[in-house]
Parts: structure tokens; C-alpha cells; sequence
């Protein structure tokens, strides 16, 4: 079961689809190109199309023979807020917006799925083509479910792709259970006593304060969690002050924490809140703390992942299916759809990392040669699991 034939043949145009989306990216809710693009393409395609859930999300239908049975495909559209290093023709047209995260190649290889079935209707049921807006950082797959996405699309399972650079074109990663971390953000105002740089016994210090916190959240990875399990709690910004000689009044922590399990999880903003309040306690001062929970880690479910490594195995070989490949403490807003429903997340190789195409990079580039690797995996997981 290798690439389809017909997929294939519409490789330069998938290239070209994908291209013009990388060169005019758009982050989050602000889709409104790239979802256009979607939805005239799918009605093109023959595919009955429904914009709006999200502001700019696109859900494209396609049903086929009289069975009741429907499964739903996704892929994220959004770019990132970041500048783009790369000089080629499809360079992003939009100056601090880049596709660094290859969602433009999700986004096509979804498309490309979406015309061979809508040519071929070689299956027995319904599928959903879900193109999800906003993935980095806002949540929007979490708002699609909340405003009503599985009551006005109703499916048995969800099925999820990203590319992995590092991971050699040709290779597939499937795995069950924990796939990538819970993503939550937190932010530590901390208020001391301004005074001047030279008298600082007249104040309370709370950049000292601060400097005592960050290293102190570290000890909740290396000890107060269980060493065989994983955390991570990264400071990532410290603002306060203006000038050389003034001790601030306040100064602001914010930073990222992951995990897997719920239990590690949920006993992180306690730890956070009770390293700051002791510290804060001791020199005298106050702090408030701000956390979110942004998205729960990525769990896929068994049957369904069992059922993906197989349809892999069907077109790149088994042994070019990876099932030991370890989690990532990155994350994706896809766990909000595998908490509603069964489903597997997994990832397709995109070749070397080096050059800087790492995801997140200005020179990343998604590799355009497995478009109808990725397109044709999508195909036969339809035509397999809503068999005729």
C-alpha cells in the first residue's frame, strides 16, 4: 500500500498550494485568508463546506454509500508570531508572521486527502475535514469543541498529524497513551519597596527576591517530583526596573510548565504558589500569582493508535513505523478533541534537522516531498476504517 498513484499525480499542485500559504502567513484567529483558500478549495473538490466555528474555522463533509458510521480528520492553519530567515521565492510576504511550525504542509496534506477522496469515494460512511485555526497558544481546538464542534459534526474518532523534523522523511511515529505534555503559563508579580540603588536597606528588594524564586521552582523537577517522572517549570521572562540606580518596587516573573500524568499536573501551581509565598514571606514582601491550564496533555487511545500503526505500516513499511519514539514536553491544542473523543495524534518525518530546520526556527521549511506520503496515509485510514 504505498503513495497512491493519484496522489501523486497531483503533487505539483499540492507543492503550489502549500508554497502560497507558507508566503502569506496568519496567526491566531486571524486565519481569514488561509481558511478562504480551504473552503474554495474543498468546494471545488465537491466537498460541502461550514465556516465559522472558531471565527475562521473550516469543517469540510464528504459522505459516501448509506453508512451511518463518521470519523474526522484534522489539521491546524495558523502561523507563528516570529520573523522569517529563509530567502526563497515563498518567504513569508508578512513581515513577524512565519509558517515555522509546518501547518501550512498540514493544512495541504489534508487538502490533497480531501480531493482523492472527494474523486474516488471509496468508503462507506462520513468524513469530517476539520481545519482548526489558532493552535499556537490559543486554544483553538478547546473553543471548536466548546462551540459545539462534535454536536454539529458527531464522529466515533479523531485522527491528528505533525510533522517532526529530525525524524527522516518515509518514517512514521506512532505511539499510545502520553504523546506530547500539558501546556499551562504562569505569572509571578512579586511587590517589594522601591528605593535608590545605593540605600537598598531602606527598601525590600524585589529583584532579589525574584532571582531566589527562579532558582527555587526549579527544585519542584529535581525534588519534589518522583525522579522517573517528567516536569518541566521554565522561567522564561523577568521584567522590572528602568534605570541603573533605582531598586524597583516590582518585578514580574512569567514562564511555562509541562507535564504528562494529571496528578503531576495538577500539583503544580501549588508548588509554584508555595515556593513564591514562603520566599516572598521571608524577605517581607507580597506576590500574586496568575496561572492558566491552556491545553491537557495529548493521550492517545489505545485501539485507535494500534489501528494508525497499521494504515502506516500499509504505505511506508512496518519497519518504518517507530512506536518507541519518546513523548514530547511540547504541546498541542489537539488534546482538547481526544478529550471528547477516542482518536491518535502522530507524527511524519520531515527529514534533518540541521540548518535550522527545527520547528519554531526562522529557517525552518516544511519538506515538500512527503505531501503525498502524508495525504496518502490519510486516504487509506478513511477507505480502511469506513470501509465498503
Amino acid at each position: 500500500m504505498p503513495i497512491v498513484n493519484r496522489i501523486a499525480e497531483f503533487h505539483p499542485d499540492m507543492t503550489a498550494w502549500r508554497r502560497d500559504i507558507h508566503a502569506h502567513p496568519e496567526t491566531a484567529f486571524e486565519e481569514h485568508r488561509t481558511s478562504a483558500v480551504v473552503a474554495e478549495k474543498l468546494r471545488s473538490f465537491g466537498v460541502e463546506v461550514h465556516q465559522g466555528l472558531a471565527g475562521t474555522g473550516v469543517v469540510g463533509t464528504l459522505r459516501a454509500g448509506s453508512g451511518k458510521r463518521a470519523i474526522a480528520l484534522r489539521a491546524d492553519m495558523d502561523a507563528l508570531h516570529m520573523p522569517e530567515a529563509n530567502g526563497f521565492a515563498h518567504a513569508s510576504k508578512h513581515n513577524g508572521k512565519m509558517h515555522a511550525c509546518g501547518h501550512d504542509g498540514h493544512t495541504t496534506m489534508l487538502l490533497g486527502a480531501a480531493r482523492y477522496l472527494a474523486e474516488t469515494k471509496n468508503f462507506d460512511g462520513t468524513v469530517h475535514f476539520i481545519f482548526q485555526p489558532a493552535e499556537e497558544n490559543e486554544g483553538g481546538g478547546r473553543v471548536m469543541v466548546e462551540q459545539g464542534l462534535f454536536e454539529k459534526f458527531p464522529v466515533e474518532s479523531i485522527y491528528g498529524m505533525h510533522n517532526w523534523p529530525g525524524l527522516p522523511p518515509g518514517k512514521v511515529s506512532v505511539r499510545t497513551g502520553p504523546t506530547m505534555a500539558a501546556f499551562d503559563i504562569f505569572e509571578v508579580t512579586i511587590q517589594g519597596k522601591g528605593t535608590h540603588g545605593a540605600m537598598p536597606h531602606l527598601g525590600i528588594d524585589p529583584v532579589v527576591v525574584a532571582a531566589e524564586i527562579v532558582l527555587a521552582l526549579q527544585t519542584i523537577a529535581s525534588r519534589t517530583t518522583d525522579p522517573l517522572e517528567s516536569v518541566v517549570v521554565s522561567v522564561t521572562q523577568m521584567h522590572g526596573g528602568d534605570t541603573w540606580n533605582v531598586i524597583p518596587d516590582q518585578v514580574v516573573l512569567r514562564g511555562t510548565a509541562r507535564a504528562f500524568k494529571p496528578e503531576i499536573h495538577d500539583g503544580i501551581e501549588p508548588a509554584i504558589r508555595r515556593i513564591a509565598g514562603g520566599i516572598c514571606q521571608a524577605h517581607n514582601c507580597t506576590f500574586a500569582l496568575r496561572y492558566e491550564k491552556r491545553y491537557p496533555p495529548t493521550i492517545n487511545t489505545e485501539a485507535e493508535t494500534e489501528f494508525c500503526a497499521k494504515i502506516a505500516a500499509g504505505i511506508v513499511g512496518k519497519e518504518n513505523v517507530v512506536r518507541d519514539h519518546p513523548p514530547s514536553m511540547g504541546s498541542e491544542d489537539f488534546a482538547w478533541m481526544l478529550q471528547k473523543k477516542p482518536g491518535c495524534y502522530i507524527w511524519i518525518g520531515n527529514g534533518g534537522a540541521e540548518g535550522g530546520c527545527l520547528l519554531h526556527n526562522p529557517h525552518y521549511d516544511f519538506n515538500d516531498e512527503i505531501l503525498p506520503l502524508g495525504a496518502s496515509y490519510w486516504v487509506k485510514l478513511v477507505e480502511t476504517a469506513l470501509a465498503k
